[in-house]
């Protein structure tokens, strides 16, 4: 399953002054790898390894051109071994050079189009992240069934795709010309990247489309200069016959053959973790190769780095006496501590300043958490290190922790990749337990961590080289949906009234986290265009309130004015309203009778409806459907409707208190989810009075 072949050693380049800081502290030695793999909007920090001082002049080498289309090619109508594929993908090439003033990748696609629906893949998407890369030297064709070749000649276009954290991932796009049924499509692009930068890398295989076939290569990074970093690399999911190896120029070389298409699927694990790859890894101080003496190692350093810059205690001794009261509980202490630390502008959360402006500012790096009180602001990283470095003032037993931020991909320390324990949070002993904290993610509630951080493996530092963790995952009451309801139905069989909608922990944090940057106008959109999802009829909401998208310890409350035209149905000289009104999302998943991946829920949630629906006087009920109360104990559902005297009362409750569950469950857990829509889907009878009838 995975491998680490090559020990390069990689000459030694110091940060640039204006990393200098940082880098001593280890915030910049893990940063997101430069290729796309989604970025997650709370993680503290992205993965790179900013070296600098690469003082080598080379430009990016170009793609050599387009490579000779066969007669066998263009004849293919089917592919044997991806029957139905409405495209394949004939050949793909990646060579990455790591050496010179920037790290450089050249991509060659080729793709066969075999169906209508194929068609589509012409309209061409590049993703890259501003920060770290750029995509250059775009080169596109159509070859037509015929051979003939019409060249890409029209504009390439550049948009944002995802923004968060002051990242930006755009991607270049156009659309190839002429596609035909039977023809053939193909683009080359160079990958450059920040220059005097060494990034991680990675081979991904798999594709949305079957590939035949597919070359790698990647020159390491080599100085003259002396340097402790060294490259190894892991593979997983390799298909039969591929192997990378390094050749006698030290250049790691790979072929594969009959790459299956990766199949997307709603609540599955991080894509990154099931997809067949190579990632390669420059580490800068590979000295032990044995797991346990590794993460000692790798304890020891961190743990030294971190008590660097938290090592002023006469200083915090004397910012704990500004913020708590010497009579304040120890949870009360914590609570201010916390609330004070969240307090502090975070400037993870900002737009990043480009190069010019860092200059014109002329700020200097954080060295240390006095510095950082001082100022008043600092990253998410330095934030949660200064909450600790508090709470230890304040007389607290509390411990610095690295953990592995599961958004991407899921650690296993047999791999020795110290670049995936790459989110930083706080354990700290309170009243006997262990309680995790992350003032640095915005709008964390106390006592709770961003989802990614939850149920997760990590290391507790300490100068011994720390010991494993795993974080707490939240039950799911923690983050909850309460939607309450007093609705009236009207003669013409409107439903309408008053909704409240309550969010709580994670439930809340991420709509203030995607709105942080937005305007009244889109944020009271955005609550709108959520309700409406909810809805499966076409619904008028209004949203009637302010909500508080400030504040992380209290709940995210949005009332509406809504109304849902047409909601009771005429049966005859009857009418039938169903159950479900808010149920659109449980409609949708889990319909397809087979399944290729583990189920995989973000984080233990729960949705409570409590809904009072007034009836039209003289209207009676003829008839209710049977209370479900179904008990999977890692999956709650329960529905009941009562008459209450001319007045229906609904309750429903759906709770997941789950994170995996391995692929061999999805029949039950399918099964649970037909019995969920089954019961949303029955209908209240009810029968109109003689006005209503007659009408």
């Amino acid at each position: 399953m995975l491998a680490w072949q090559l020990l390069l050693p990689v000459p030694h380049a110091r940060p640039r002054p204006v990393f200098k800081a940082l880098a001593d502290q280890g915030f910049l030695t893990d940063f997101l790898p430069a290729r796309k793999t989604p970025f997650c909007p709370v993680a503290k920090c992205m993965m790179a390894l900013l070296l600098g001082g690469v003082w080598m002049l080379s430009a990016p080498k170009a793609s050599a051109g387009f490579l000779p289309v066969s007669p066998d090619e263009l004849k293919m109508t089917n592919e044997p071994l991806a029957p139905g594929a409405p495209a394949i993908l004939l050949y793909r090439q990646v060579d990455r050079d790591d050496n010179g003033r920037t790290s450089h990748e050249d991509n060659y696609f080729r793709i066969k189009i075999l169906t209508e629906e194929g068609r589509k893949f012409a309209d061409i998407e590049i993703p890259f992240l501003k920060q770290s890369e750029n995509v250059i030297n775009i080169h596109a064709r159509t070859i037509k069934p015929d051979g003939s070749i019409v060249n890409f000649d029209g504009k390439v276009f550049e948009k944002i795709i995802h923004k968060a954290k002051g990242v930006k991932y755009l991607a270049k796009t156009f659309t190839l010309p002429d596609i035909q049924v039977g023809g053939i499509i193909e683009y080359y692009y160079t990958d450059d990247f920040k220059e005097f930068s060494l990034f991680d890398s990675h081979w991904i295989l798999s594709d949305e489309l079957f590939t035949k076939r597919a070359q790698f290569s990647l020159k390491p990074y080599k100085s003259s200069f002396e340097n402790p970093f060294q490259l190894r690399w892991t593979w997983q999911r390799l298909p039969p016959g591929a192997d990378p190896k390094e050749g006698a120029d030290h250049i790691v070389r790979m072929e594969a053959t009959n790459i299956p298409a990766f199949q997307t699927e709603d609540f599955m694990p991080p894509a990154n973790e099931l997809k067949s790859r190579v990632d390669f890894i420059y580490e800068d101080d590979l000295t032990e190769r044995e797991p346990e003496k590794f993460w000692r190692h790798v304890g020891k350093k961190r743990n030294d780095n971190l008590e660097s810059f938290i090592g002023k205690r006469k200083a915090m001794e004397g910012a704990v006496a500004q913020i708590v009261s010497p009579s304040d509980a120890p949870e009360v202490k914590l609570r201010k501590i916390y609330d004070r630390v969240q307090a502090i502008r975070n400037t993870s959360y900002e737009v990043r300043k480009t190069e010019q402006e860092e200059k014109r500012a002329k700020e200097k790096p954080v060295d240390n958490v006095e510095d950082l009180w001082k100022r008043g602001y600092g990253n998410g990283t330095q934030l949660t290190w200064l909450f600790l470095a508090l709470t230890r003032a304040a007389g607290f037993e509390a411990y610095g922790c690295w953990v592995s931020d599961r958004h991407n991909y899921f650690f296993v320390p047999q791999t020795m990749e110290s670049q995936k324990l790459n989110s930083n949070v706080v354990l700290v002993k309170l009243s006997g337990k262990d309680v995790y904290f992350d003032p640095g993610a915005a709008f964390t509630p106390f006592g709770m961590l961003t989802w990614a951080e939850t149920g997760t493996q990590g290391l507790r530092l300490d100068k011994d080289g720390g010991a494993w963790i795993r974080t707490t995952l939240p039950e799911s009451s923690q983050s909850k949906i309460d939607r309450t309801a007093k609705l009236k139905l009207t003669d013409t069989g409107d439903l309408e009234g008053k909704l409240t909608i309550t969010h709580t922990g994670l439930e809340a944090m991420y709509p203030r986290l995607e709105n942080r940057n937005t305007d009244e106008v889109e944020r009271k959109k955005f609550l709108e265009d959520e309700l409406k999802e909810q809805i499966p009829a076409a619904a008028e909401v209004e949203l009637t309130n302010k909500p508080d998208w400030s504040n992380s310890e209290t709940p995210l409350v949005a009332e509406f004015d809504l109304k849902i035209p047409g909601w009771a149905s005429n049966a005859g000289r009857r009418a039938v309203v169903p159950v479900g009104i808010f149920t659109a999302a449980e409609k949708r998943i889990f319909e397809h009778a087979n399944r290729v991946h583990p189920i995989y829920f973000e984080y233990p949630f729960e949705k409570v409806d409590d809904l009072t629906i007034e009836l039209p006087p003289g209207w009676r009920i003829s008839s209710l459907p049977t209370a479900q109360n179904q008990d999977a104990h890692v999956i709650v559902y329960n529905l009941k409707v009562e008459d209450n005297k001319g007045t229906l009362h609904l309750t429903r409750k759906l709770s997941v208190d789950v994170m995996i569950l391995e692929q061999k469950y999805y029949a039950a857990l399918r099964n649970f989810f037909q019995v969920v829509r089954s019961g949303d889907e029955e209908q209240i009878v009810l029968q109109p009075g003689t006005t209503a009838a007659s009408n």
